[in-house]
C-alpha cells in the first residue's frame, strides 16, 4: 500500500475499528492487562484517539519500569549497533517526540529539546525518565482533547513537516512513533532477560 494511501486508510480505520473493540476492553488496574468489562462507546474522534493514547501508555510505560535502573544505559553489542540509543534514551526520544506531537497539537511551539526528540539533558535517571515518559503521556491525553470533527483535518499554522499538516496526523504520528520504539525497547528487555510485561 502506498504511504498517501496509508494516510487516508488509517483514520478511516481508527474511526471504524476502536468504537466496537473499546465497548470491550478497559485499562485495569494493572497497567500491563486489559479486561473484557462494559466500558462507555467512543462518540468523538478525541476519545477514540485518546483509547488509544492510553493503550499506548500502559504498554510503554510498564516496559520502561520493568527494566533495571542499573540496565538504562543498556546498549546491545552483538551485531553492529554503533551510536544506537541506550534503553534510556529510547525511552527520552520517545517522550520528546509525544512532547513535540502534543505542543503541535495545541498550537504551542516545542522546546528545543522536544525539537531535536533528544529530552532535557537534566532528566538522566531512571526515575527521572519514567517520570518524563508519564508526563509525556498527559501532554498528550490533553492535546488530543482539544481534537474535535471540525479541526481534526484543518492545516495547523506551524507543522513539523509538510506532510503532517493536520492534529490528526500528529496525535496518530505519536502512537505509530511510540510502538515503534516500544519494539526496540522490548529488544533490549529480552536482551536482558526480562520478558516484557505485555508478554507476561
Amino acid at each position: 500500500m502506498k504511504p498517501a494511501h496509508v494516510l487516508v486508510a488509517l483514520p478511516l480505520l481508527l474511526a471504524g475499528s476502536v468504537p466496537a473493540r473499546s465497548q470491550g476492553l478497559k485499562p485495569t488496574s494493572d497497567s500491563r492487562q486489559w479486561s473484557e468489562r462494559p466500558v462507555a462507546p467512543i462518540h468523538t474522534v478525541s476519545q477514540a484517539l485518546d483509547f488509544w493514547i492510553t493503550a499506548t501508555e500502559h504498554t510503554v510505560v510498564a516496559a520502561a519500569d520493568a527494566m533495571p535502573a542499573e540496565k538504562y544505559a543498556f546498549i546491545p553489542t552483538a551485531g553492529t549497533f554503533t551510536g544506537v540509543r541506550t534503553f534510556g534514551q529510547q525511552v527520552k526520544h520517545l517522550a520528546a517526540n509525544n512532547y513535540r506531537m502534543a505542543a503541535y497539537i495545541l498550537g504551542r511551539t516545542p522546546t528545543a529539546d522536544q525539537k531535536a526528540e533528544t529530552g532535557p539533558d537534566t532528566v538522566q535517571s531512571k526515575t527521572q525518565i519514567v517520570d518524563y515518559v508519564k508526563g509525556s503521556f498527559v501532554a498528550l491525553h490533553e492535546a488530543v482533547a482539544a481534537i474535535t470533527d471540525g479541526n481534526m483535518l484543518t492545516p495547523i499554522a506551524d507543522p513539523p513537516s509538510v506532510r503532517q499538516p493536520t492534529r490528526l496526523q500528529l496525535a496518530v504520528d505519536a502512537v505509530a512513533h511510540s510502538y515503534d520504539h516500544y519494539g526496540q525497547m522490548v529488544e533490549y528487555l529480552r536482551m536482558n532477560d526480562i520478558i516484557p510485561p505485555a508478554s507476561r
